[in-house]
């Protein structure tokens, strides 16, 4: 038995790509639809390499092996911006974040704010729901050494955009999670209807900045040092500093905290 408990999707047809992100009319449409997608070649081959070969301790798993779709609820108020799946986390599981040590700092920082309802994240019948919060990335396919290229990051840009504009309506606040987000989030931004200022903002832990939005509401955009290993196990980013910065955007956008 599958230990993930994850829909299956292998129905999909292998010709969707990026170029039919913008037919969906619901975030769960767009989300089944990321699934199919084989537009980036090193990363298709990437994904389902490691996805046969596996990791010893996860053995008895069947991986994901497959562009990962955001993960929340679709009338988010929050939105939170990684970079891509890991190739033993969501790329396993499924799901954002989920099985590995920068999801586990992540999911627990969420809870301590209120923003979750279990600190742990393991895989996607585990239970955990979010509250006024998704998460989502520029990348949906796990990259080889965790990094994407510039094309393959142009490449899933029209996933993001369109995610944008379904959560619109609610969408008040967005936390972008280390530089490289934040560099393939801003045009995805200005492509959804938000205003970018020119020159365009630098990524900074703590960064605060307002998109206006010229036919609805504006978007509140923080940076955060992302979750990684290398940077939560130096102290860079430790957690008393990611559950503050939760805490700011997750005012600003009017999402439930827990003081």
């Amino acid at each position: 038995m599958d230990p993930s408990g994850l829909p299956d999707f292998h129905g999909l047809p292998d010709s969707l790509t990026p170029s039919g992100a913008h037919d969906s009319p619901s975030l769960s449409a767009l989300d089944r639809r990321i699934t199919g997608c084989r537009a980036c070649p090193r990363l298709v081959d990437w994904r389902e390499e490691v996805a046969r070969t596996k990791r010893a301790a996860f053995a008895d798993w069947t991986y994901w092996g497959r562009p990962v779709p955001g993960f929340g609820p679709p009338d988010a108020r929050l939105l939170i911006i990684g970079l891509a799946p890991a190739a033993h986390g969501g790329n396993r599981t499924g799901r954002m974040f989920t099985g590995d040590r920068s999801g586990d700092v992540l999911y627990e920082a969420l809870h301590d704010v209120g923003l979750a309802s279990q600190p742990t994240s393991t895989h996607s019948g585990d239970g955990l729901e979010l509250h006024g919060v998704r998460i989502t990335s520029p990348v949906h396919c796990a990259p080889p050494a965790n990094r994407p290229t510039p094309a393959e990051r142009d490449t899933c840009r029209p996933w993001l955009v369109q995610e944008l504009r379904l959560l619109r309506p609610t969408v008040r606040a967005a936390l972008v999670l280390g530089a490289f987000g934040w560099q393939a989030a801003l045009p995805a931004f200005a492509e959804a209807g938000w205003t970018v200022p020119r020159p365009r903002p630098a990524f900074a832990h703590g960064a605060h900045v307002t998109l206006p939005a010229p036919d609805g509401d504006d978007l509140h955009l923080f940076g955060c040092f992302h979750v990684s290993q290398r940077n939560t196990f130096t102290g860079k980013l430790t957690p008393a500093m990611l559950r503050e910065v939760l805490r700011t955007a997750a005012e600003a956008a009017g999402a439930p905290t827990r003081k």
